[in-house]
């Protein structure tokens, strides 16, 4: 396993780590698998989504605020976080990508994105690379 540090400089941002998990592929020597990407935090998350265009990741961070606002009358929790929690959850926490020809296996516009949503943070992403030995032809 390979522990990425990510600084983010935000409240709300998505971050762009498919080149920092395909160097961790390349250093692995697997060629056929699947890798899978992990985020230890409750107030962050990992989405796969498009990385050409800025403006998709602004569209993203605005309606998820809109759905999830920062302040609402009802929220509990002590540390006034709520909203980062519910955002977590909705993206979830892991991502698993498949290998091919020791590239991750993406769409032409994918990218892999930590999304944080309680920042500014220091934070982690853990990635675990698989092989796939199996030979089925």
């Amino acid at each position: 396993m390979i522990e990425l540090d990510i600084q983010t400089s935000r409240q709300c941002q998505m971050i762009d780590i498919t080149n920092q998990v395909q160097k961790v592929l390349h250093d692995s020597g697997v060629t056929t698998g699947f890798a899978v990407i992990y985020v230890p935090h409750t107030t962050a998350g990992l989405t796969i989504n498009e990385n050409a265009d800025p403006d998709v990741v602004h569209d993203i961070l605005r309606q998820l605020d809109k759905i999830v606002p920062y302040a609402q009358p009802f929220y509990q929790h002590d540390e006034g976080n709520s909203a980062a929690h519910v955002k977590a959850t909705l993206t979830g926490s892991s991502q698993t990508v498949l290998i091919q020809n020791a590239r991750l296996l993406l769409g032409t516009w994918q990218g892999i994105w930590f999304c944080e949503y309680d920042g500014p943070r220091s934070r982690k992403a853990w990635i675990s690379i698989f092989s796939d030995t199996v030979d089925l032809a």
